[in-house]
């Protein structure tokens, strides 16, 4: 790959193994069903959709020296993802989550991230080492940035000069650690990707709808900030003002790696030159196109 990327994606990479069943699933049950195992980790499922959109992203995260991680790094190339700034580490697996999931939604998931968590400092590498930038002359395209990385080096790439000059896109790997993303909050220019249930988190209130969500938190913050909930009405905020769209109204296979595949879709939009309506309206098209298992309209 010679092209240089045109986004980087940092954070989650790992295998996902997916259960999917019609029948209710109680503590204890035992069901018939499928089970699918695919790429995953939404920074590589933001780069996936991106690369499928026509644009050149390059994927930082830490993936295994082991056979999983080879062939996760043969899968990311295979879809277009440069990977030559992946942090590949001895010593530890390659992390891997595990989701079982019903046309209703989630019943419940388990990522095992430690790998990531260990090494993250070693993912952020290129970004001070010159490869992609440093801290004399930071990297200035778009990022696209996932919670997965611990709090306490989030903290410290906030308030510091390597993601100063880019155009960074955040959003949660899931709502557990949503609250690690409070930080970005203060940082100008950021946009800022949240289920109603993530924004819940960042912003500590038990908001009522996505457009108050939305609204409050880009108030709050002077943020942009994007709200799905579901198949109910998203909302956008930031400055300016508020404005909401509906999701197509469509039957739901799986729901894994929706509200990444809208921000990708969202991201792609943008940079094709589409207007705020038009960027929400292919966002939302690709996400239901997802969950329906149908390609985007």
């Amino acid at each position: 790959m010679t092209d240089e990327p045109d986004i980087i994606c940092i954070g989650a990479a790992h295998w996902d193994l997916i259960g999917q069943s019609d029948a209710p699933v109680a503590p204890g049950a035992d069901v018939p069903g499928r089970i699918v195992r695919r790429p995953g980790g939404v920074a590589l499922n933001i780069a996936m959709a991106l690369a499928r959109s026509g644009m050149r992203p390059a994927l930082l995260s830490a993936i295994g020296r082991d056979p999983e991680g080879d062939a996760l790094v043969e899968a990311a190339q295979r879809h277009g993802i440069d990977t030559r700034h992946l942090h590949r580490h001895s010593g530890l697996p390659t992390d891997s989550y595990m989701a079982i999931e019903h046309p209703a939604g989630l019943i419940a998931a388990i990522a095992d991230s430690r790998s990531l968590e260990a090494v993250a400092e070693g993912v952020l590498a290129p970004l001070s080492d010159g490869r992609l930038g440093d801290a004399q002359s930071p990297y200035q395209g778009r990022i696209a940035l996932d919670s997965a990385l611990p709090a306490p080096l989030l903290d410290r790439i906030v308030s510091g000069p390597l993601l100063a000059a880019a155009d960074l896109r955040a959003t949660p790997v899931s709502p557990a650690k949503a609250d690690r993303l409070r930080p970005l909050l203060t940082r100008p220019g950021t946009s800022f990707y949240l289920n109603l249930e993530e924004a819940r988190v960042v912003g500590g209130a038990a908001f009522a709808g996505a457009a108050e969500a939305a609204q409050t938190l880009a108030a709050s913050h002077g943020a942009r900030v994007l709200v799905t909930d579901g198949a109910r009405e998203m909302a956008e905020a930031g400055p300016n003002g508020l404005h909401r769209a509906t999701p197509p109204d469509v039957a739901v296979s799986g729901i894994t790696g929706a509200g990444d595949t809208f921000m990708a879709a969202h991201i792609a939009a943008e940079a094709r030159g589409a207007d705020s309506d038009a960027a929400r309206h292919a966002a939302l098209s690709a996400a239901a196109a997802h969950i329906s298992q149908k390609e985007p309209a």
